[in-house]
């Protein structure tokens, strides 16, 4: 059977049990496992393959690097700072609408689990004294909070998408760092710019308050930071640079009399269910590589009539469309790359933008759901700005990677 049509029902096959709320881990190696039972259904492949993911360095520094953001986000969480950092950015911004869109980009760059549910409250109250209906003030939250998704060194799909793609993570940040900058710009001209509010000086506290809104907002812009510095500058690989970054933070939080227990902090970042998505992946990669499916697939898109990066751009949108999170279009389409041109950053940064934008235009990405439901907000005229914004995006983006590659 041809390797394309096996592929597509694998597709189905993942999408189906997406839909029947099956964790993406094991939708996805679902699909692996179709793919091996149609083209190689011979019963060594799996012990092998499963033995071959442990044996492999990138099984533990993605593993290691997810377990560490988890425990940054409960450190800064149980700490108090990030609902201090809220509070201070809330204090300080005298126009309203440099809170709207700035809000949401610091929440969506730190590891918070609250995610768009943390942040819609916030873009509802600096809308409050403002003419904005729900569907801007969903539109905003939905997408300022998803601008780092191209350079934030701690968010999962990142960290994933180098390690598979086996692109150095320093430079795979650097390289797609610019998008970021063009997403808020952007995002700044077709959303914010247009909306008529007022600027309205904000109460600036007493000094020792104005002290602790500076320190609340260092404290959760440091380990973004400290992880960026030490990923580029330093070229320490992600797992590495997060257990700095969570070592340094512990001291640094109780010296200065923040309450925070060391152990819950190891102990309640152990989420068994990323783990065994984490693992589940890794063991569908290793699966299509050991039975040769996966060589299969590049030898496909080598022989298409079309350029391989038109082919790895439009699929990944789609994959991105159909599952609406990173790392179901990471998983799916960074080893075809890997396998096609292993650490190349023109073709992963490709691969990578297109899945964000998929994942941007699908009622498939829970942000988006939520967003809708807190705001009450019409999908349609939600995702409208949204839809121009990625147009423009991945017009830019197309046609600097064509004159650079």
């Amino acid at each position: 059977m041809n390797i394309f049509l096996v592929v597509a029902l694998a597709m189905i096959l993942i999408l189906y049990l997406l839909r029947r709320h099956t964790p993406i881990g094991l939708a996805i190696l679902a699909g692996g496992l179709l793919i091996w039972a149609v083209k190689t259904p011979e019963l060594h492949y799996l012990p092998e393959s499963f033995i071959h993911t442990w044996q492999l360095p990138r099984t533990y520094d993605l593993l290691g690097a997810l377990y560490l953001v988890m425990c940054l986000e409960i450190e800064l969480r149980t700490s108090g700072t990030l609902d201090g950092m809220v509070s201070a950015l809330q204090r300080i911004f005298a126009s309203a609408k440099v809170t709207l869109a700035v809000m949401p980009a610091f929440l969506g760059l730190l590891p918070s689990l609250g995610g768009a549910r943390f942040s819609a409250p916030i873009v509802a109250a600096a809308a409050r004294d403002a003419n904005i209906t729900a569907d801007q003030k969903a539109t905003i939250n939905f997408w300022f909070r998803h601008i780092f998704e191209f350079s934030n060194p701690i968010i999962p799909g990142m960290i994933m998408a180098c390690s598979i793609a086996q692109v150095p993570y320093s430079a795979f940040i650097s390289h797609l760092a610019w998008l970021t900058v063009l997403a808020f710009c952007l995002g700044w001209l077709v959303i914010i710019r247009p909306l008529k509010m007022d600027s309205v000086k904000k109460d600036t506290g007493t000094p020792a308050e104005r002290r602790k809104n500076l320190l609340d907002i260092a404290f959760s812009l440091a380990p973004v930071i400290a992880n960026f510095a030490l990923a580029v500058f330093f070229k320490l690989n992600a797992s590495i640079s997060m257990l700095i970054v969570v070592l340094a933070l512990i001291p640094i939080l109780l010296g200065t009399g923040r309450t925070i227990k060391v152990k819950d902090v190891f102990v309640d970042a152990c989420d068994w269910k990323m783990f065994l998505n984490v693992i589940a992946i890794l063991f569908f990669i290793q699966l299509l590589t050991d039975t040769h499916a996966l060589d299969e697939i590049v030898t496909g898109f080598r022989n298409a009539p079309l350029p391989v990066p038109v082919i790895i751009s439009g699929v990944t949108f789609v994959i991105g469309v159909l599952t609406g999170m990173s790392q179901g279009h990471v998983a799916i389409i960074m080893p075809i790359v890997a396998a096609l041109s292993p650490g190349d950053l023109n073709l992963a940064g490709v691969a990578m933008a297109f899945g964000i934008a998929g994942q941007m235009l699908t009622p498939t990405h829970m942000c988006l759901l939520i967003t809708l439901d807190y705001f009450k907000a019409d999908f349609f005229q939600t995702l409208k700005p949204i839809m121009l914004l990625e147009a423009m995006i991945l017009t830019i983006f197309s046609v600097y990677t064509y004159f650079t590659w």
